[in-house]
C-alpha cells in the first residue's frame, strides 16, 4: 500500500506549483458526489483555501438524489465552498439547437453533459482566475472511460496516476464521508448507472492487471487491451499539420 501520508504531501506541492506557475489564485473542480472528486477537492482544499466545488446536475434523476447529497456531505466536512449550477435546461435546449442542424446519436447524447460541465468550469475559472481540476483516474484512463473533451480537459490532475482501489485507500486515510466510499462507482449519466456495468468489466480486475498483480483471464485482458487501443485518440494531442520546410 501507498503512504498516504507521503502522498498527500507530495501532491498538495504539485497543486500548489500549478497554480504558482499560472498566477492563479484558486481551483474549481465539478463535484458529482463521487469517489474521484471527492479526493481531488480534499487535496485542493489542502493545497488551496479558494477552491470551490461546482455541482452540475443534468438531466439524471441520479444527478439529483443522493449525489447532491454526498457532495454537500463532502463540501461541508472539508470546508469547501459550493455551487450548483443546474445544467439540464441547457442540455434541452442544445439539443434543440443542433435537432435543426443534425440527429443527435445516443453516445453523443450521452456525453453532452461532460463537456456542458467543463464548459461550465472554465467559464467560471477564466471568471474568476481559477485553475480547474481534472478529476480522472489511472483506471479510466487506461480504458479510455471519459469524455473527450468533457471530464477528459483540465488544467492538472492531482490523482491521474492512481487505479481506483488507490482512490478508495486514499479517501479511507482521509477520512472522507463514509457514503462517498461505499457508493459503486458511477459517471451519473443516466438513471441507475454504473462504471461496472456499463464497461462489462470490475475495476478489481482493470487494478489487479495495471499493477502487475495477476494475468486476467483471456477474454477480460482481451476487452481491456481493446478499450485501451480503440480510445487512444483520447490520450493523445489532437493532429496537426506541419510543413516540412
Amino acid at each position: 500500500m501507498r503512504d498516504y501520508k507521503k502522498e498527500t504531501e507530495l501532491r498538495v506541492a504539485f497543486i500548489r506549483a500549478c497554480l504558482a506557475d499560472a498566477h492563479a489564485t484558486g481551483v474549481v473542480f465539478g463535484n458529482s458526489g463521487g469517489k474521484d472528486c471527492a479526493l481531488v477537492g480534499i487535496l485542493c482544499k489542502l493545497s488551496c483555501e479558494d477552491t470551490v466545488s461546482i455541482m452540475m446536475p443534468c438531466s439524471s434523476k441520479q444527478n439529483y438524489g443522493r449525489d447532491l447529497e454526498d457532495a454537500k456531505a463532502l463540501c461541508a466536512q472539508y470546508g469547501i465552498e459550493n455551487r450548483t449550477v443546474d445544467l439540464t435546461a441547457v442540455k434541452e435546449a442544445h439539443l434543440f439547437a443542433i435537432s435543426k442542424a443534425a440527429s443527435v446519436s445516443a453516445d453523443a447524447d450521452k456525453n453532452l453533459a461532460p463537456r456542458l460541465r467543463m464548459a461550465t468550469l472554465y467559464t467560471v475559472g477564466q471568471s474568476e482566475n481559477r485553475l480547474v481540476a481534472g478529476t480522472g483516474n489511472r483506471s479510466e484512463r487506461h480504458l479510455g472511460y471519459f469524455t473527450k473533451h468533457g471530464d477528459g480537459a483540465f488544467d492538472f490532475n492531482p490523482i491521474a496516476d492512481l487505479t481506483v482501489r488507490e482512490v478508495y485507500e486514499f479517501l479511507d486515510y482521509l477520512g472522507a464521508p463514509e457514503s462517498i466510499r461505499t457508493k459503486a462507482p458511477s459517471a451519473g449519466l443516466f438513471e441507475g448507472q454504473t462504471d461496472e456495468e456499463e464497461m462489462g468489466l470490475s475495476y478489481a480486475e482493470v487494478d489487479a492487471y495495471l499493477l502487475g498483480e495477476t494475468t486476467p483471464k483471456d477474454e477480460v485482458k482481451a476487452k481491456i487491451d481493446r478499450m485501451h487501443r480503440v480510445t487512444e485518440h483520447k490520450r493523445i494531442l489532437p493532429k496537426t499539420y506541419r510543413s516540412e520546410e
